[in-house]
């Protein structure tokens, strides 16, 4: 039996509260700039405490509008392809990612380890490696500015499909055997057991993909040439380096990325269960 120490006890407390001051002051002085006017938030020292004007420059930045200082593209607009984008890329990955799984643990076919690791290998080739090959390809077929070449370039994945593998791998062969006997075919087999039993890990996987979809700015800067089709991640960009340093409106730049933060952030607190649940679950 391990005895509890009150004093350790609350050192951890300690030491947790300490990261959690760490991580959320940045976001406490994010949330105060966007309630203040530009003047007030290059004063200095810059005040501590909410303004007075958080609903002007929420809906400026994201309706978009004209103010003293210049015009904003509405970023209404960046959060909805940011948020298409997310859910095709964490959607598309998952979905790709069990089906060349489910192929290689259950067919037997010509080749079959070789083209697994034709797969694998692909993880030393990032987007950032292949890109210009991509770029080319995705304009040759006409997909700049869509929602297609945003997500369809990005939505394979080595990672997936090996962690998917590996799962597979440890599903018992008496429930295949069990489905053969009731007449279930391969297609029946993945819906009814499969995918039920890989829930957890398609948990785990999308937050994880949904954020690595959302915070993506090389590819759509490149794929992205008109501002209607800027995720939110290239809307902060182009807010910051529309001007000078000086006329820089932190308020409503504060304000977008305050914004672009709840999205991914409201994934991981919904789903915080069952992504812990596909990390650590030893049921599986």
């Amino acid at each position: 039996m391990i005895e509890r120490n009150r004093w350790l006890s609350l050192l951890a407390h300690g030491v947790l509260l300490l990261g959690v001051l760490v991580v959320a002051f940045p976001v406490y002085i994010s949330f105060v700039a966007s309630t203040h006017t530009m003047q007030e938030v290059v004063q200095v020292p810059m005040p501590l405490l909410p303004g007075s004007h958080l609903w002007e420059n929420y809906r400026l930045a994201l309706l978009g509008g004209q103010n003293d200082v210049g015009s904003h593209a509405p970023v209404g607009r960046m959060l909805w392809v940011s948020l298409v984008m997310a859910l095709g890329i964490a959607l598309g990955k998952i979905s790709i990612s069990l089906l060349s799984a489910f192929a290689i643990v259950y067919f037997r076919f010509p080749f079959r380890m070789f083209f697994f690791w034709t797969i694998f290998i692909t993880l030393m080739l990032p987007v950032e490696v292949r890109i210009g090959p991509t770029y080319k390809v995705v304009s040759d077929l006409g997909m700049l500015n869509s929602y297609a070449g945003l997500t369809i370039p990005l939505i394979a994945s080595a990672t997936a499909t090996f962690l998917f593998r590996q799962f597979f791998l440890t599903v018992p062969d008496e429930l295949t055997e069990a489905a053969r006997m009731d007449g279930a075919g391969p297609m029946r087999f993945f819906f009814d057991v499969l995918l039920p039993l890989s829930r957890t890990s398609m948990a785990a996987l999308f937050v994880i993909q949904f954020i690595y979809g959302w915070n993506q700015y090389l590819w759509p800067l490149m794929i992205a040439t008109e501002e209607h089709m800027y995720p939110v991640v290239i809307g902060i960009k182009q807010l910051i380096g529309s001007t000078g340093d000086a006329q820089t409106e932190w308020n409503i730049v504060m304000a977008t990325a305050i914004l672009a933060m709840l999205p991914p952030a409201a994934v991981v607190i919904l789903m915080q269960k069952w992504f812990v649940k596909g990390l650590v679950d030893t049921e599986k």
